[in-house]
């Protein structure tokens, strides 16, 4: 039995409109205006969904977004257009969906029915079926910490139709981030369209995102569909997005509002329904602090933060993304490895990667590609992976570090806490593997990215 929805909306006249369109699409609903009103009804009954216009005559429509998110309720908020920050304030509390009056009734629909299938999806699933299992999910490679998350996040904000603003170094998986939001999505089967501004000329940008007419500009012989109407239904995704000119910038702001796109030469404006999805290298806020993105555009896009980690803050899952990149490698091109040596992963764990797993990807390929054998061996890495690290003749080992300090006077511990001496030993051990994290774990016994975690929270505290 499906349960009623939730209106809260305290003007009349768009209660009774948006409570006409979803009881005429088949949902039951309760309508009520103030925020008192909306919690004697949760008092009295359970919601799939509701609705909740933050500007409501008793106060803050926010005021009651915790009460209903521990209901286990999906919340759609309305604002006005004015406010739209708002709205983009409740979705980092936890609502799943915002809704920019003024509104069409298809767009209203929309929320509704992805909210109430994600919140059907996850009544369904097995208790024991969990992302936090999985080693690799919709493109992805990795079994730690740091991608857990990141496939939580995923199936989390996949169904939403929120912007998600993707930051991280080069080669972390951007835009493999971007396509799996599209594809666990309710847009899934509608196209997904990546753009990468930084590789387009500034001057035929806007053509590529909005299209333009035969004759608008010289080279215009006939009518161009851009980007955003290309990815109609489905999701757009801008990559580089600081690559962007201003003057762009002010556009695209303009068609995030609206959901309206006017190709160059146009006369008239067409209304386009996709999902905005956006990436960048750089640091947004630093662009916006240089003036070289718009403010007002980054919190527009910032609704949904997402950090892609380096690699060298997941080094366990090095290992897995060598292996599986070695065994596609080796398919592609018709090569004999089966396994890569020890001496080999052991270079990898202490590489620092810089650019991340596409490097790491491009190194597999390149050993695949100039030799053949079983074993992937040292002598056959890239000189920029075996001549950039310390000396790597042999593992080191904890007597190792002992034995470095036989002559250290135990009495300077003395009076320090047990973190306090943690600290300094942690910090030894990394010191005497020359810096590598990765070496340090292993010989700790722990996972890097417990040593990671704990290095920042010391760095925190030291602030």
């Amino acid at each position: 039995m499906n349960l009623p929805l939730l209106l809260v909306e305290d003007t009349s006249s768009l209660a009774m409109v948006y409570r006409s369109v979803l009881e005429k699409n088949g949902h039951s609903v309760v309508a009520c205006d103030t925020i008192s009103q909306a919690r004697e009804e949760m008092k009295q009954q359970r919601f799939s969904v509701i609705l909740l216009d933050l500007s409501l005559p008793d106060g803050d429509g926010m005021e009651l977004m915790g009460d209903l998110l521990k209901g286990g309720a999906k919340v759609i908020v309305i604002t006005a257009n004015g406010s739209i920050n708002r709205a983009i304030e409740a979705m980092r509390e936890g609502a799943f969906d915002f809704l920019v009056k003024p509104f069409d009734e298809k767009k209203l629909l929309g929320a509704v029915q992805n909210a109430m299938h994600v919140q059907a999806t996850a009544q369904s699933r097995p208790a024991s079926e969990t992302v936090a299992t999985r080693s690799e999910f919709h493109g992805f490679l990795g079994h730690s910490e740091a991608m857990q998350r990141i496939y939580k996040m995923i199936g989390n904000i996949g169904r939403s139709s929120a912007t998600v603003f993707i930051t991280g170094e080069s080669g972390t998986g951007k835009e493999v981030a971007a396509t799996a939001i599209h594809a666990v999505s309710t847009r899934a089967k509608k196209p997904f369209v990546p753009l990468n501004c930084g590789a387009i000329p500034a001057d035929l940008l806007e053509s590529e995102v909005f299209g333009h007419l035969k004759g608008s500009f010289t080279g215009a012989i006939a009518n161009k569909i851009g980007a955003a109407e290309a990815a109609s239904g489905g999701t757009l995704f801008l990559d580089e997005i600081c690559e962007m000119d201003l003057s762009l910038q002010t556009k695209l702001l303009r068609f995030l509002e609206t959901s309206k796109i006017q190709p160059v030469g146009a006369v008239t404006a067409k209304s386009v329904d996709v999902r905005i999805l956006c990436a960048t290298n750089r640091d947004p806020l630093a662009e916006v602090k240089a003036g070289r993105f718009r403010e007002d555009l980054y919190y527009r896009l910032h609704v949904v933060p997402m950090h892609m980690p380096p690699l060298r803050e997941r080094a366990e899952d090095i290992n897995l993304i060598a292996e599986a990149g070695l065994k596609r490698f080796s398919e592609e091109e018709d090569r004999d490895f089966e396994r890569i040596s020890p001496e080999v992963l052991r270079i990898f764990s202490q590489f620092s990667w810089p650019g991340n797993v596409r490097q790491l990807l491009n190194v597999m390929r390149n050993v695949v590609v100039l030799h053949n054998g079983i074993h992937v061996l040292p002598e056959m890495l890239p000189e920029e992976i075996i001549g950039s690290g310390p000396d790597l003749a042999a593992p080191k080992n904890l007597e190792t570090v002992a034995n470095a300090r036989e002559d250290c006077d135990v009495s300077q511990f003395v009076g320090q806490t047990l973190a306090q001496f943690e600290r300094a030993f942690v910090e030894a051990t990394i010191s005497e593997c020359n810096g590598s994290v990765p070496e340090a774990a292993r010989m700790l016994g722990v996972s890097p990215s417990t040593l990671y975690r704990k290095r920042e929270g010391w760095r925190k505290a030291a602030r």
